[in-house]
């Protein structure tokens, strides 16, 4: 038998120990983080290129005209504050005072801090906390210190949470309003899989997430400062076992997947439409992200495409040597790239299918692509606007000389451009289409049948239920 929830103090205000999961760009705005809230949860709006409006209540396209990348890099901070704030506002204003309202960044976005800062300044009272993850986020405690708000640090072990507490949250211990725990094999977007742990051997939450909470103990920090379990979460009767476990202390659920599919989620209808067709293993875990990090999204032709230029790869030497016995012929114009026997057939034969352009990557590899993936590859590299703090794909970093030092990656992709497509109607078959891994529930929970799409106070009402 479900047990049921019962309210939590958040922030100083009672609310539903459920949270909307922040999710990146435009995919959480007002409409859905206001409407969250007024239904007494907590509510999410991403404060990751958020989108502003005109006059007319139509979206601003986020144009980056400026000559320089460091320039576009200054556009995208004023963009970012600017529709940040103009989210939160709209937020407020619908949640009509009820449940409370935070902002989710990404500590490795470019030009975070002061983006964060921006939007801080100009919603004072309006937002409760702030999550941030994707990376280790140690100035979060200050700059909520700040601002007086909550801090919400995302993270996926309690390894991770012990190093920001040590070094910096053990200092503002009064504003940590939870700690958000995301699988890193079950939720969707970016997450924090360490090189320690094997993305294909998921791990049990329950004895993490007992680990964090130890962690916690060991700082002081109270039980009754919830652990977020954030990934995976779909029905609660699932979880009655972690939900007054004196073991887990206070325990609240972060739900990122199943609100894009309600009537004020703000993400097209093509991507809505697509969420109901998917299978058991549609997600994949992958790492072609410019981040760096290991994230999950729909394995879409996009992905299959990235999957497959990836495969089309070969390690290569600039002089004869070891392995590396036969000289290329293929796709680098007379260059000189010595690679093995094995490997000269392989390039051969993606020559002869179209694949015809080799690209060096960081790692002495070659990948190959066609003359119009080439093309397009240089283009986005070139027209970077600085969206990350480091970018693998545009070798572009936001601070000391703008340079990560290494070749741009040319089997990465820029993230900025495909989020921003597919938040704004474009192809969810050819755009990153990010979603947890049971997403699949779409399709086979009753609640949804005959093409259902609740409005976030009713899909609130039912999670209440267990189901």
């Amino acid at each position: 038998m479900f047990k049921g929830l019962k309210p939590i103090i958040y922030h100083g205000r009672e609310v539903w120990p459920l949270v909307e999961g922040g999710k990146g760009v435009s995919a959480t705005n007002h409409a859905s983080a206001g409407a969250w809230a007024a239904a007494g949860g907590i509510g999410t709006v991403s404060a990751v290129n958020a989108d502003s409006y005109d006059p007319t209540g139509k979206i601003v396209p986020q144009v980056y005209d400026a000559s320089t990348r460091r320039e576009r890099h200054d556009q995208l901070i004023r963009y970012g504050i600017a529709g940040g704030v103009e989210q939160v506002k709209r937020a407020h204003d619908i949640s009509g005072g009820k449940g409370a309202i935070n902002i989710n960044v990404l500590w490795e976005m470019g030009g975070a801090q002061e983006i964060l800062q921006g939007i801080l300044e100009q919603t004072k009272g309006l937002v409760h906390g702030v999550t941030c993850g994707a990376g280790m986020p140690y100035k979060l405690s200050e700059i909520a210190a700040q601002h007086g708000v909550s801090y919400l640090p995302i993270v996926s072990s309690g390894r991770a949470f012990r190093a920001l507490w040590k070094r910096a949250y053990s200092k503002v211990p009064e504003l940590l309003g939870a700690v958000v725990y995301e699988d890193p094999w079950l939720a969707g977007g970016h997450n924090g899989l360490s090189n320690a742990e094997d993305p294909l051997k998921p791990e049990d939450p329950y004895p993490r997430v007992k680990a964090l909470r130890e962690t916690m103990r060991e700082g002081g920090i109270p039980d009754s400062v919830p652990i977020v379990m954030a990934g995976g979460v779909w029905y609660l009767r699932d979880w009655n076992n972690w939900i007054d476990n004196p073991e887990l202390g206070q325990i609240a659920f972060q739900y990122g997947t199943r609100p894009l599919l309600t009537q004020e989620s703000p993400i097209p209808q093509g991507w809505k439409d697509r969420l109901m067709t998917l299978e058991p293993g549609d997600v994949l875990l992958h790492r072609f992200s410019p981040t760096g990090f290991y994230s999950s999204a729909v394995r879409n032709p996009f992905l299959r495409n990235l999957e497959g230029r990836s495969a089309r790869q070969i390690s290569y030497s600039r002089d004869e040597g070891g392995e590396h016995t036969h000289e290329l012929d293929v796709g680098v114009k007379g260059k000189n790239y010595w690679v093995s026997l094995d490997d000269l057939m392989r390039a051969r034969e993606w020559f002869g299918a179209g694949f015809t352009m080799a690209l060096k990557t960081p790692d002495n590899t070659l990948v190959f692509v066609t003359p119009e993936e080439r093309k397009e590859i240089q283009k986005d590299q070139a027209d970077c606007m600085g969206c990350l703090s480091h970018c693998g794909f545009s070798a572009w970093k936001d601070h000391d000389d703008y340079t990560t030092g290494y070749l741009a990656d040319p089997r990465s992709f820029c993230i900025q451009k495909t989020l921003q497509d597919i938040a704004h109607g474009g192809d969810v078959e050819q755009n990153l289409m990010f979603a947890g891994h049971n997403a699949y529930n779409f399709k086979t929970d009753p609640f949804y049948s005959n093409g259902f799409v609740p409005t976030v106070k009713q899909l609130v009402d039912r999670i209440l239920t267990g189901d």
